[in-house]
């Protein structure tokens, strides 16, 4: 009775406490049924089917992935082979002097020119960095009169250049300075600007003046023919 009290007060079951205080206990061990052990053996293939398949599902996704990749950059290729090639574009002839006006390239152009239209050649000799080459350059462009006689009347060239001809300076090389060659390839040294120690060059205020030699080059070339 005592006894039974005691294994009541720790919780235990008479049927447990023969097996626990037995004399002739011996420590149990699992036993292992054939159902048993077919079951753990089934456990574990099912374990290593899983793993597999996990790793299988990885190796998938990271296959579909690179495969995307490579498809994406395909694509960015043969975009890429498919569109034409943007050419540079040349820089413009005019150089800030005209637009509307078909300026030639060179000086030999424009000799070569002249002599198929037989149109006198204007040539404007200036420099980019020159701040009196651009205030002649502002006010050349912003005179209409002078704009349509160039586009009409003339072969133009504006070089940034000396040319070998040494008749293209006849009183020396400065700029910016204007000079005009009739169709018989003489340089008009008798039209000449407003000031006496440059004789060529010209001024933003000196457009009418520039716009009446013009005329002159346009009017003694027809009279020389």
């Amino acid at each position: 009775m005592v006894s039974h009290l005691i294994l009541k007060s720790f919780g235990l079951q008479r049927s447990s406490w023969s097996t626990v205080w037995s004399p002739n206990h011996q420590p149990s061990t699992p036993v292992l049924t054939a159902g048993s052990v077919k079951k753990r053996k089934s456990e574990k293939r099912e374990g290593r089917q899983d793993s597999k398949h996990r790793r299988l599902v990885l190796h998938t996704d990271e296959g579909t992935m690179l495969c995307w990749v490579v498809f994406a950059l395909l694509i960015g290729v043969s975009a890429g082979a498919g569109e034409p090639k943007k050419k540079a574009k040349a820089p413009s002839l005019a150089n800030g002097w005209g637009n509307n006006i078909k300026w030639v390239k060179s000086y030999e152009a424009g000799l070569e020119e002249m002599k198929k239209s037989q149109k006198p050649l204007m040539v404007v000799h200036h420099l980019d960095n020159c701040p009196y080459s651009k205030a002649l350059k502002k006010a050349f462009v912003a005179d209409k009169s002078i704009q349509k006689m160039a586009k009409e009347d003339f072969v133009m060239l504006n070089l940034m250049e000396e040319t070998s001809d040494q008749n293209m300076a006849p009183d020396g090389y400065y700029v910016p300075r204007i000079l005009f060659v009739d169709p018989s390839m003489t340089v008009r040294t008798d039209i000449v600007g407003k000031h006496s120690s440059r004789l060529f060059t010209y001024q933003p205020e000196d457009m009418e003046h520039l716009a009446e030699n013009m005329k002159k080059a346009k009017v003694l070339m027809h009279d020389e023919l």
